[in-house]
Formats: structure tokens, C-alpha cells, sequence
């Protein structure tokens, strides 16, 4: 997949920043055991500093997950620019449709702004509640739940209220999610591979699914920056971004009892509130923090294991990298942190001796994150460069001996490295565009095999829904 330049770019010193506050942001993230994938870092509009850890690369999109909503935001916002929709439109009145028969006049009342600041008046996310009472009908399976607050008083994360935004986003436009903002946003900033991943009508999640190269979230991150303009264009009103990135709500955390101090610090419309900007959050760890007071946008894509680990990263942001604004070094200094981020990779896996040989097992899946079905066969052939893997009639995989191998074999790549370990074949598999990994593992004696996730992903454990192309890994809901 080719790369196009979106945003200029610059070095730390002509920017006013410092590489050693770059270089132990570094450090810290690595001190956090925080499986990184990219960063980019952009100031007055020109990206200073950029890696990405091997084998992911600048080329392939990433999965932002919640991040997405971000961008369904400012779907609304040019639906509303547009005359096209209001912060008071009900759902029940836009999507009359999908309205149960026995619908609450409480839930009647439910209006673009309650969506957007996620205040609808329920206690806990409802996604999987009302897609278990709903499989074909989100919107309805939503109304159709009991409420708990007054509408606009009380903000609880809730994944369903941005898949209902997407919805009236469409209805009133005309056209699906991924178009009109392909239209309006993506294509006058010269984004050109936006991928999205879709539930089984069809439809873009809205709340989630949102696939994009490195480059084209910091640029985003500098449209909010510029008030919507882009190349003298305005792309979306000023009005609406400050709106969006404004405190609309106390906030309270997506999982209780972490420390998140920037999840508490309020809720926009579909950003969070931070000690310093706001920002746009994805699971496992996809950050994209806008800083106005420096002019800054910072990105990281990454495969955070815990929920701690968000935090860190913007500690470390805090701690490190905006005592170093307007403190530049010599090109001496930022020569060396150049090197560091063209040098950054994942862990390889060492090999040792083993079997030149065909070797056959049958895949255990009972252990928790299993990925594929149980009593699999498993079969490793030796080919050059590495070794072969067949997943039954399922799916084949390329692993690298000592290198990372590539392969498609159902339309999505995935990269894997291999090594023999005392009787076991053990292979790290990527799913490349997104923070996902899998350690397959073979007992040659025993005959058997696990394929488990390192962090199962939040629709579906079954691999294979993450590797055909187009994406749609809830086909069991619409």
C-alpha cells in the first residue's frame, strides 16, 4: 500500500522542541512495557519526529477503535453545519423506524446532544445488552431499554449511543458513514486509505472500526488544531470543533477503580477532556492528544494490555514531553533520536534447533482466546526463509526464521517470525492493521497446538473474521 505525505515535514530544533524530551518519552513508554507500534509527533504543523516498531510501517492503516468516535463527531458537526440535523433532533423523530412500539416517553426524549455526550440516562454501556435483545436493530434494542437517569444528567461510556450518531448521520445525508466523510474530510485532506470495519448489514460500526495510516490521525488531530481549516479550506465550522472539544459533562471513568486522571477531567462530544487539550481514546491504546496551548498533536498507536497503560502514556506526555517545548537541542541531538526511531522493532524471536521435518498436531482450543476452531490440524512445513503453516483447509501463514514473513491468504496481511524451543514450535502471528497478536504454540511429542490472543479483540476471538477482506467481524448483528 503506497503512502501519500499529508503534513509537512520538520525537525525537532526548527520546531522549538527538545529530541532528548522525545527520546525519554521513549525511554518511559518502554519502562511502562507499553507494545508500541507507531508515534508521531506534530508541532506548528510539521511532523518532527515519527517510527514506527517493526513490522509495522508507515504504509498500513491501523485499527483506532474508539477513536473512530472522534471522527463520527465530526460527522455530525458537518451534518449540523449542513442544516441537515440539530443538537435537539430525537432519535425517535429521525430514526422513527426503529422506535419500539412500547417505547418509554423518557427514551422519546433522546436527542443528538444526549448521543454525543453520552448522557442517554443509562448506568453501563448497553452495546451487547441491546444487540442480545435487538441482533437485527441496534437503534431499537437501545430504545427499547430501561433508563435509570434523566436524560443529560449523568455520563456513562456507552458504544450504542455513537453507532445511533452514524445512523442519523446517514439517514439525514443520504449516504453512508464512510462516504460522507470521505467526501467532506478525508479526501480534501488527502487521506486516501481509510478502511472501515462493518457489522453484517453492511453499515460502519460508527463507534469503532475506523482504519487509517499513522500519518492521517496526527493530521486530524491538526484540523482540530486549525479550527477546522484545511489548506485555507473550512472544512468543518470552528463552531462546531470548539464545541465538540468543550467540557459538556463530568466524566467518569470507562473502567472502575483505574487511575485515569485525564478520563475524569470531562466529556465533549465524543473527545475526552484532559489536564492539557483533549484528546480521542481507542482500546489498546490508540491515542491521538491535541494540546493547543502548544501548538501539538501527539500520536501513538500501540496494543496496551492493561488500562493503566493509557494513563501512562499521557503521564508521560505530560511529564516529559511539554518541559521540553521550546527548549531546542543541537542537530547533533536530533540526528541521534532520527536514528533511534528508523531503528524501532518488536521483539524477534531467537531461533534454535529443530526439526527439518513436516510436523502435524490438532489445535487445543480450550485455552481462554483461543482463535480458531478446536481439533484444528496444525502443519508446519520447512520452506525457505522459514516455515509454512496450514490451519486445515482454514487459512496458511508464512513465518520468518529471524525476519518477519508476510502473508494474505484470506485478503488481510499478517506478519509472523518463528523459532524451534526445546521440543516446541512457537510462532508470534500479527494481525499487521491493528493492535492484535497471536503466539502459536506446538508440542511436537504431544501432537498438539494452542493459538491463543495476546488481547483478544473486542468483536470477535475468531481469526478468520479478521482477515477477509472487506471487514465485517460481527456478521451476526445489524
Amino acid at each position: 500500500m503506497s503512502r501519500r505525505a499529508v503534513l509537512p515535514r520538520s525537525t525537532p530544533r526548527a520546531s522549538g522542541i527538545s529530541s532528548q524530551a522525545i527520546t525519554l518519552l521513549l525511554d518511559r513508554l518502554e519502562e511502562k512495557s507499553i507494545e508500541c507500534h507507531s508515534l508521531m509527533i506534530v508541532r506548528h504543523g510539521h511532523i518532527v519526529a515519527e517510527g514506527w516498531w517493526a513490522p509495522y510501517t508507515a504504509e498500513r492503516p491501523h485499527l483506532l477503535y474508539s477513536l473512530t468516535k472522534s471522527f463520527t463527531s465530526i460527522a455530525v458537526g458537518l451534518a449540523i453545519d449542513d442544516g441537515l440535523l440539530s443538537l435537539d433532533d430525537r432519535v425517535a423523530d429521525v430514526l422513527p423506524e426503529h422506535v419500539p412500539i412500547d417505547v418509554s416517553e423518557q427514551a422519546r426524549l433522546i436527542n443528538v446532544h444526549h448521543l454525543l455526550s453520552m448522557t442517554a440516562g443509562h448506568r453501563a454501556d448497553t452495546l451487547a445488552e441491546a444487540w442480545q435483545l435487538e441482533p437485527s436493530d441496534l437503534v431499537k434494542g437501545f430504545l427499547s431499554l430501561p433508563l435509570a437517569e434523566i436524560a443529560g444528567t449523568r455520563h456513562t461510556y456507552d458504544n450504542s449511543t455513537t453507532f445511533i450518531l452514524a445512523r442519523m448521520v446517514e439517514r439525514v445525508s443520504g449516504v453512508g458513514l464512510p462516504e460522507f466523510l470521505g467526501k467532506r474530510i478525508f479526501e480534501p485532506m488527502g487521506i486516501n486509505h481509510a478502511e472501515w470495519d462493518r457489522v453484517g448489514s453492511g453499515a460502519a460500526f460508527g463507534f469503532h472500526g475506523l482504519h487509517l495510516q499513522t500519518e492521517a490521525v496526527p493530521a486530524f488531530g491538526e484540523l482540530l488544531l486549525r479550527g477546522g481549516v484545511w489548506n485555507d479550506q473550512q472544512l468543518v465550522s470552528r463552531e462546531w470543533v470548539e464545541l465538540a472539544a468543550r467540557k459538556q459533562v463530568d466524566s467518569s471513568h470507562y473502567a472502575a477503580g483505574a487511575d485515569g486522571a485525564d478520563f475524569l477531567c470531562g466529556y465533549g462530544y465524543q473527545f475526552w477532556m484532559s489536564r492539557h487539550g483533549f484528546h480521542g481514546n481507542g482500546a489498546f491504546g490508540q491515542h491521538c492528544v491535541i494540546i493547543p496551548e502548544h501548538n501539538l498533536v501527539v500520536v501513538v498507536t500501540s496494543a496496551q494490555r492493561e488500562v493503566q497503560q493509557a494513563q501512562d502514556v499521557l503521564d508521560a506526555i505530560w511529564d516529559l514531553l511539554l518541559p521540553g517545548m521550546d527548549r531546542a537541542e543541537s542537530a547533533v541531538e536530533d540526528q541521534a533520536l532520527s536514528d533511534r526511531l528508523q531503528s524501532l522493532s518488536l521483539p524477534l524471536l531467537s531461533e534454535t534447533v529443530g526439526s527439518d521435518h513436516s510436523v502435524v498436531a490438532v489445535l487445543d482450543a480450550s485455552p481462554e482466546g483461543s482463535a480458531l476452531p478446536h481439533a484444528t490440524v496444525v502443519s508446519i512445513v520447512s520452506v525457505d526463509g522459514g516455515w509454512r503453516v496450514h490451519f486445515g483447509s482454514l487459512l496458511d501463514v508464512e513465518v520468518g526464521c529471524g525476519r518477519w514473513a508476510e502473508s494474505a491468504w484470506l485478503g488481510r496481511p499478517v506478519c509472523a517470525i518463528g523459532a524451534w524451543r526445546s521440543g516446541f514450535f512457537v510462532a508470534d502471528i500479527y494481525v499487521i492493521t491493528g493492535p492484535h497478536h497471536l503466539r502459536l504454540n506446538v508440542d511436537v511429542e504431544a501432537g498438539t497446538a494452542t493459538l491463543t490472543w495476546n488481547t483478544v479483540p473486542l468483536t470477535s476471538s475468531d481469526l478468520q473474521l479478521h482477515l477477509r477482506a472487506p471487514l465485517i467481524t460481527r456478521p451476526d448483528v445489524a
